[in-house]
């Protein structure tokens, strides 16, 4: 009865757990969506300066790392900056326009901590009306079901009581 029990309370955890993906992931792409456009404008604004020299970006990055303590940290930081640009922009390439779904499938490419951690602050739960919810609720009630089944199948065998031989 417990362990029927205790399946059920990970089965509900699963299905209300999971049935914020929808919802949190659509946030997350918005606030992706936001943070590429804003990269976008200091990586412009970068290579419009080093135009404005007669530089490219990688002439202009290596420029300023050859120059004073200042310069060198800022070369580092706008490389940083380039980079996180073109990640993230990676990232919003695969997921915009994505479905549900889809996002699920490109869940590996939500893992900037900084927009994860954004989105989670402004998130709030709600009870999920939408097919996808529903189906995200199904998919986590099932998923709970069996992690907590399994554990409690692990723990019955390596408690249980061996009867003796008799011969």
């Amino acid at each position: 009865m417990f362990a029927k029990a205790l399946s059920l309370a990970g089965g509900i955890a699963g299905a209300v757990g999971l049935s914020q993906f929808p919802e949190f992931s659509q946030q997350y792409a918005q606030r992706l969506g936001g943070a590429v456009d804003e990269l976008a404008r200091v990586v412009e604004d970068f290579d419009a300066d080093a135009s404005d020299v007669g530089l490219n970006r990688d002439e202009a990055l290596s420029q300023l790392s050859r120059g004073g303590s200042l310069a060198r940290a800022r070369a580092a930081t706008m490389a940083a900056t380039i980079a996180r640009h073109q990640k993230l922009s990676a990232d919003l390439a695969a997921l915009e326009g994505a479905g549900p779904f889809t996002r699920a499938y490109f869940a590996t490419r939500m893992t900037d901590s900084v927009i994860a951690e954004r989105a989670w602050q402004a998130y709030k739960p709600a009870v999920p009306t939408t097919f996808e919810g529903v189906t995200f609720a199904g998919v986590g009630y099932l998923t709970g079901l069996l992690l907590v089944g399994a554990a409690l199948s692990v723990l019955r065998r390596l408690f249980r009581r061996r009867r003796p031989v008799t011969t």
